[in-house]
């Protein structure tokens, strides 16, 4: 896809987006189902993915887990936006890959120690690029990835989660 065909595909959605701006409000959901041995299988669109224990809280290794799934959508997430954006403002990546990875410490989750924070106590995201564009275009391709990337925005943002059992 070029610049062009994207501003085609997407022009009339921004114009229904700033004419009807509630039309822009759309709920995306993801369902599991809770299954043995402390799994979780999600659907994903196109397959199952099982969750379970990381080897480092008792898993054997066999089930992805949840921190490589949020990493994976964070990867994913920031790759799509990237490409959008290469095409957007007409950078040509001929090839590249994306790596997201973050830092544990589990006695935060095992309970071991209250001081220590549950979750990742940081996340690096890093992209290879065999691309045509310059250092400034690089800049500006980064900072509108990190912009507009929707799984990167929520993580920065700590957007609060309603929780309730049914």
């Amino acid at each position: 896809m070029n610049t062009e065909e994207l501003k085609k595909l997407q022009a009339p959605l921004k114009e229904k987006y700033r004419t009807n701006p509630e039309t822009a409000i759309i709920t995306l959901k993801a369902k599991g189902n809770l299954g043995q041995n402390i799994s979780c299988s999600v659907e994903t669109g196109r397959a199952m993915a099982k969750a379970g224990l990381h080897p480092a809280t008792g898993g054997d290794g066999s089930l992805a887990c949840s921190g490589d799934l949020l990493l994976q959508a964070l990867a994913a997430c920031a790759g799509v936006t990237l490409c959008s954006v290469a095409t957007a403002i007409g950078v040509n990546v001929k090839n590249g890959s994306v790596e997201a990875e973050g830092d544990l410490d589990f006695k935060g989750t095992l309970s071991i120690s209250k001081e220590v924070p549950v979750g990742f106590k940081n996340i690096r995201l890093s992209f290879n690029l065999d691309c045509d564009a310059d250092e400034e275009a690089k800049k500006t391709l980064l900072k509108l990835t990190e912009r507009y990337c929707v799984v990167l925005q929520t993580i920065i943002s700590a957007t609060p989660v309603d929780s309730k059992i049914l």
